[in-house]
């Protein structure tokens, strides 16, 4: 898979990779891997538990099955392990987990032995009359046997152990729904037995088709939310390689092939053409070009020869290297990548506590209105007892607080996901909730909206000076300085230019540089302050001087970022106030903006002016902060949402809540917006099927209107389509 991250990490730096460590590397943070969990609610449940035995930043996630949390007391692991066993869920090695990943999983398995059961059962009850032989009492008591025992165990247990949490959820519902049913009709095998009413008393089709349509939803839902954690999947899949380990045996250098897993620091590694890298590194010998796409998405291969660092999961185009191993498993940088993003995917938006909060005292309800239901039917208007009853079984039936549980995680993983796709680093859902809501936006200018690297726009000539000899002088001087400034003026003249010999080369820091020829003329170049004071002149880059007479001036200008234009008129555009915020001169600033379109401009600012604005400008409306310096970092942090671009200082990627990891291209910029605001819509819209279906469906069940099988089916595919409609964010067009 090409491209899945457009993740520029700048090695000499290594700012981006420190970031990583940094952010991921927490001693005591403890991941358990928990098979069992059927819906949000379960995972609420198991939330509570661990929150009673204290412990801290704990997050149970229903769609990847894992629990997370901080744990100073590791000899207190074991019996955290046994609490959870205890409230019907099991605690799985990564191993088991990993094992099983391809197989049916038990939620299936018991979908499909109980189907065989319940389709005679429904058929015959719908289609044929009481003598069909199915119809008969024993025959659907032996059928719906079965499948009331796999009921017990899949929502029994798991309805116990949610009461035990004192966290109730859908299974509560879903087993006292079947068990009535059940208790019902053998009740009325005892009562009626022998006699032609005992049919009016049978819903053993109710229990069996409640059980099996139900599982059908979750197996339909945990299909479903496989597909929202994808991002995680497939850059998961890329650390999966084999390496030619090198080793010395008997004096011979011998190759074993070994999973990269069991890869220690300081190995030798072989790598040919084709092959992939298979940890963090450096070549020892030989060289390569590397397909470095998968962090950069760049597509043009990186040549890479000894003491060039290697980066785990990049391919070999063409060549062969040896390699040593610096970063092994989960401290690679692919490796902290899949852990950031997974942490993101946990964080949650403020608009989920809703969710939470309706979630955890809906079961006590629905039990209420059910209970209600029964006793208005049955005492105040008169209702039949079989229909009363089975008004009250189908309001706990349809009732689903799963689809308001999953509302919110599944578009934020979806929405997490797409956007490191992007090459977007979002540190948490909360994040997206935030920049959806921006109305400012404000950019630093060197670095951020630019490049940094100086194009020559004019050279200016006095006193009769010929072009050629300027351009000459200029490039003969600056090819002996290392000033950005310099390096610009030498890659613009080095094609078309003659070198000149220069004698006595003096650079002076902060002034520039100065030499004379074979004839005697001396020469300057600098900036105005080797002018003399005679001489008035500032809004030049380069001055060049011949005998202390000006005979040229250079005016460089700063490259913009690719698609710099069209994403500030995209902001714009949409109503965002886009303001430029620099340290740099009024000209230069007022210049660019009016270049590229921004609309407010700041400049002259130190760290203290640019935190207080940002202060000001938050406190009228929320404002995001795009930036990359040391200097930029308290109003990265004070911003309602920090952005920083992956080259940046590591001050300033740690005060940023979204990294673009694109330096080159802002295009990122617009599309984290994008995403951030899509996500919060498929969130409001998810929301709102799950209220909307439960305020509809519950009184049209209390009123004897759906049945209880209806119920299970219509229960069953409300959490799909919320979870459908987060799925369809991956692929949905941003506008």
């Amino acid at each position: 898979m090409t491209k899945y991250l457009n993740l520029l990490i700048v090695l000499p730096s290594l700012n981006f990779v420190n970031l990583l460590k940094s952010m991921a590397s927490q001693s005591n943070h403890i991941t358990l891997q928990v098979e069992g969990m059927d819906c949000a609610n379960c995972a609420l449940g198991i939330t509570k538990n661990l929150q009673k035995k204290g412990l801290e930043d704990v997050y149970v996630s229903f769609a990847t099955g894992e629990a997370s949390f901080v744990l100073n007391d590791k000899k207190k692991l074991p019996s955290i392990i046994d609490g959870i066993n205890s409230i019907g869920y099991k605690v799985i090695d990564a191993k088991t987990k990993a094992e099983n990943e391809g197989k049916m999983s038990s939620i299936e398995k018991r979908f499909y032995f109980t189907l065989p059961f319940t389709i005679p059962l429904f058929l015959s009850h719908m289609v044929f009359g009481h003598d069909f032989i199915l119809n008969q009492p024993w025959i659907q008591l032996l059928l719906c046997l079965p499948v009331f025992i796999i009921g017990m165990l899949q929502f029994g247990k798991s309805a116990f152990g949610s009461l035990k949490a004192g966290v109730p959820n859908m299974d509560v519902l879903v087993f006292i729904g079947s068990t009535s049913a059940f208790v019902y009709s053998l009740s009325g095998m005892y009562l009626y037995n022998g006699t032609h009413e005992i049919h009016n008393y049978l819903f053993f089709e109710t229990t069996a088709t409640i059980i099996t349509l139900v599982l059908l939803g979750n197996v339909f839902e945990h299909r479903s939310v496989k597909q929202t954690t994808t991002a995680l999947k497939e850059l998961s899949v890329l650390q999966v390689v084999k390496a030619k380990l090198i080793s010395l045996q008997f004096g011979r250098e011998v190759i074993t092939e070994v999973e990269y897993k069991n890869i220690h620091v300081g190995a030798l590694i072989q790598v040919n053409t084709g092959d992939k890298i298979p940890v963090d590194g450096e070549i020892i010998s030989g060289d390569a070009s590397i397909d470095e796409s998968m962090l950069t998405g760049e597509s043009i291969p990186v040549d890479k020869s000894i003491s060039g660092k290697v980066i785990g999961g990049t391919i070999v185009v063409n060549g062969n290297i040896r390699m040593r191993a610096e970063l092994v498993g989960d401290e690679t940088v692919l490796a902290k990548i899949i852990e950031l993003v997974k942490k993101a995917q946990q964080s949650k938006p403020d608009i989920q506590k809703l969710g939470d909060k309706i979630s955890a005292i809906f079961v006590p309800v629905v039990l209420g209105i059910s209970i209600l239901t029964f006793l208005l039917s049955y005492f105040a208007f008169h209702i039949a007892f079989r229909e009363a009853i089975m008004s009250s079984i189908a309001v706990m039936v349809i009732s689903c607080p799963c689809a308001m549980g999953l509302a919110t995680p599944t578009a934020v993983m979806v929405g997490i996901g797409r956007a490191a796709k992007k090459g977007i680093l979002i540190k948490g859902g909360n994040t997206l909730e935030e920049f959806a809501k921006i109305k400012n936006i404000v950019f630093d200018k060197t670095g951020t909206l630019t490049t940094g690297e100086f194009q020559v726009r004019n050279v200016n000539l006095y006193n009769n000076t010929d072009k050629k000899e300027a351009e000459e002088i200029l490039y003969s001087l600056e090819q002996h300085s290392s000033h950005p400034l310099a390096k610009s003026i030498v890659n613009a003249l080095k094609d078309n230019t003659q070198l000149r010999k220069l004698n006595d080369v003096k650079e002076e820091k902060g002034l520039g540089i100065s030499a004379t020829d074979e004839t005697g003329n001396t020469y300057r170049a600098g900036s105005s302050k080797i002018l003399d004071k005679q001489i008035a002149g500032d809004s030049h880059s380069i001055y060049l001087l011949k005998n202390n007479e000006l005979i040229a001036t250079v005016d460089l200008e700063d490259q913009l970022k690719n698609n710099v234009k069209q994403t500030v008129a995209a902001f714009n555009a949409n109503g965002i106030n886009t303001v430029l915020l620099s340290g740099d001169s009024r000209k230069k600033c007022e210049m660019l903006a009016a270049e590229i379109g921004i609309t407010s401009v700041y400049s002259g600012q130190l760290p203290a002016q640019k935190l207080e604005l940002l202060e000001k400008l938050n406190n009228e409306q929320p404002t995001a902060m795009v930036g990359d310096g040391v200097n930029d970092a308290p109003a990265l942090a004070k911003a309602s949402v920090g952005i920083s671009l992956s080259n940046a200082t590591q001050v300033a990627i740690q005060s940023a809540q979204i990294v673009l990891l694109k330096n080159n291209d802002l295009s990122p910029l617009l599309e984290a917006h994008l995403i951030s605001k899509h996500t919060l819509i498929t969130i409001k819209q998810n929301l709102f099927w799950a209220f909307f279906y439960n305020i509809v469906a519950i009184p049209v069940a209390a009123m004897g209107f759906l049945n209880p099988t209806i119920g299970a089916l219509t229960m069953a595919f409300s959490d799909v389509i919320v979870i459908g409609n987060s799925i369809r964010l991956k692929t949905k067009k941003l506008k």
